[in-house]
C-alpha cells in the first residue's frame, strides 16, 4: 500500500486558497491545486475532504486572515469612520495582491453551475452577515446621536457593502489603485 507524502497542511491551505482566489471556486480544477498545493489528489482529500470542503476551509482562512480590517471597523468610534475603515481596507486588500486581484468571496458568489450552489449560498449568508453587522453597527450610530434620526441604517449598510463589492470587481478588471481610492472618497463624500 502507498504512502502518502507528508506536507504541510497551512501551507497547503494557503496555496489552495490563492488558487481559489485567483480562479474561483469553478474555475479552480484540482490539478491546479494540486500543482499549487504539491500535494496528490488521494492527500488532499485525505487532509481536507473534497473541492467544496477544501473551499469552506479557504475561505474561513481567507477572513480569518485577510479580512481582519471588518471587525476591526465595527469597533470605531464614529459611523463614518467605520465605513471609512471598511472602504479603505476593501481597497488595501484588492489591490495589495497583484496575482490575486478582486475578492475571494465576490468571485466565488458569482459561480454559476448547480454544483457550486451550496458555496454560492454559503458566500451570500456570508455577506449577509456582514451586512447585518453593519447595519447593527450603524443602528447603535443612530441611538447614540452618530446618525440623523432620518437615516436607513438597513440601506446605508447596503450602500456600504455595495461599493466594497464594486470596488472588488473593479479591482479583478484591472482598476488601479488610486481609482479606487477615489471610488471609496466619492462614496464616503455622500455620507449623512
Amino acid at each position: 500500500m502507498g504512502r502518502h507524502r507528508e506536507f504541510d497542511v497551512d501551507q497547503a491551505l494557503e496555496a489552495a486558497l490563492a488558487v481559489f482566489w485567483r480562479k474561483g471556486y469553478e474555475g479552480a480544477s484540482y490539478t491546479d491545486l494540486t500543482q499549487a498545493t504539491g500535494v496528490e489528489r488521494p492527500g488532499l482529500y485525505s487532509a481536507f475532504g473534497n473541492k467544496e470542503a477544501l473551499f469552506r476551509l479557504a475561505l474561513e482562512r481567507y477572513n480569518e486572515h485577510y479580512l481582519a480590517f471588518f471587525p476591526a471597523a465595527l469597533l470605531k468610534p464614529s459611523s463614518r469612520e467605520v465605513a471609512e475603515h471598511i472602504l479603505r481596507g476593501v481597497v488595501e486588500l484588492n489591490t495589495r495582491y497583484p496575482a490575486y486581484p478582486g475578492c475571494l468571496g465576490v468571485q466565488g458568489v458569482l459561480a454559476g453551475s448547480d454544483d457550486a450552489e451550496p458555496i454560492r449560498q454559503a458566500l451570500i449568508q456570508l455577506r449577509a452577515d456582514g451586512e447585518t453587522s453593519l447595519r447593527e453597527r450603524f443602528e447603535q450610530a443612530k441611538a447614540e446621536g452618530d446618525l440623523p434620526e432620518s437615516v436607513n441604517c438597513a440601506a446605508l449598510a447596503a450602500f456600504v457593502m455595495a461599493v466594497t463589492h464594486g470596488i472588488a470587481v473593479q479591482a479583478k478588471a484591472g482598476f488601479s489603485r488610486e481609482t479606487l481610492e477615489a471610488v471609496a472618497d466619492q462614496a464616503l463624500s455622500t455620507w449623512p
